[in-house]
């Protein structure tokens, strides 16, 4: 699904934050989020503030707005797949990946409060890198069967990528320690749940 052009000019902002201004996207979370969310020089004479409660960068921004929804929409996904998938491996593995996605979010949406960010969805409607969109959640409904099975492996994968990338980014550029702590447990978590995707059935079939 193609961006509008205001779109397309948007995910500048947010990619640039994110170091990957090779890939496609949109967000202008880093120009529009919140000013409180910018970084604060503490008062002379002032108690340092702790590493995990400090003002957030626009790549912290970037990053939690769209780990969350990317997040949320995989888990509309998994619950299907975990539903319906033909094969029982990839039901379990739908489930088990599903309640880490939800742990995460836990995190996430507390995060997005501490940053003073709206938990709304910024990205909704956008064609991101790695995002499960409404069009891929209406092609599963309408798939059975191992077709079923090998959309989701080849859709999940792609999150699971694309949501390392960007979090290895908030690791090497992001300002708050509770983020980038939080992006280290996002990157190990995903290189497990792909090393343990590629072995299930259909998995060679479906991603090449």
């Amino acid at each position: 699904m193609g961006l509008p052009p205001l779109h397309r000019a948007a995910a500048l902002g947010l990619l640039a934050a994110l170091g990957l201004g090779g890939a496609a996207g949109c967000s202008a979370a880093a120009d529009s989020a919140p000013r409180a969310a910018e970084v604060q020089r503490p008062a002379p004479g002032a108690s340092p503030t702790p590493s995990g409660t400090a003002s957030a960068t626009s790549t912290d921004i970037g990053w939690v707005q769209l780990m969350t929804p990317m997040n949320q929409q995989a888990v509309k996904l998994l619950t299907f797949a975990a539903e319906r998938a033909a094969e029982p491996r990839v039901r379990a593995f739908a489930v088990r990946l599903r309640t880490g996605h939800e742990a995460e979010l836990g995190l996430l949406r507390p995060l997005l409060i501490r940053m003073e960010l709206p938990l709304t969805d910024v990205h909704a409607g956008h064609d991101m890198p790695g995002m499960v969109t409404e069009q891929d959640l209406e092609a599963a409904r309408a798939a059975e069967g191992p077709a079923l099975d090998r959309l989701v492996l080849a859709q999940i994968r792609d999150h699971l990528r694309q949501s390392a990338r960007v979090s290895r980014s908030e690791i090497t550029a992001g300002g708050r320690a509770d983020a980038r702590e939080l992006a280290r447990a996002l990157v190990t978590a995903r290189e497990d749940f792909l090393a343990e995707l590629e072995r299930l059935p259909d998995a060679v079939r479906a991603l090449g």
